[in-house]
């Protein structure tokens, strides 16, 4: 169906972390500080981003695996940085 599949399915971890940020800007312009709504979706997405990970490097053969796993082991820290400051910043001063 898609011309390059591959790339496409790579491109699903880093995509995931961008829609974590741009629901932490959006819940934040519409939605109370700390609100579940604005806060649940962000406590799925980094499980869903190292989900996404293990499934890649399942799904990988040979030396891809090892490729897959230095892909998971950069992305994932930087995710959760990503994960924790957007839960900050949708949580208001409920950490304060």
């Amino acid at each position: 169906m898609f011309p390059y599949p591959e790339h496409f399915k790579y491109a699903a971890p880093p995509v995931a972390t961008s829609i974590m940020v741009i629901w932490a800007l959006l819940s934040q312009l519409v939605l109370p500080p700390g609100s579940l709504i604005g806060l649940v979706p962000l406590f799925f997405l980094f499980p869903g981003i190292i989900v996404i990970h293990i499934l890649l490097i399942w799904d990988a053969q040979g030396m891809k695996r090892l490729d897959q796993c230095f892909y998971s082991l950069i992305h994932g820290p930087l995710a959760f940085v990503v994960w924790t400051f957007t839960i900050m910043h949708v949580g208001g001063n409920g950490f304060s």
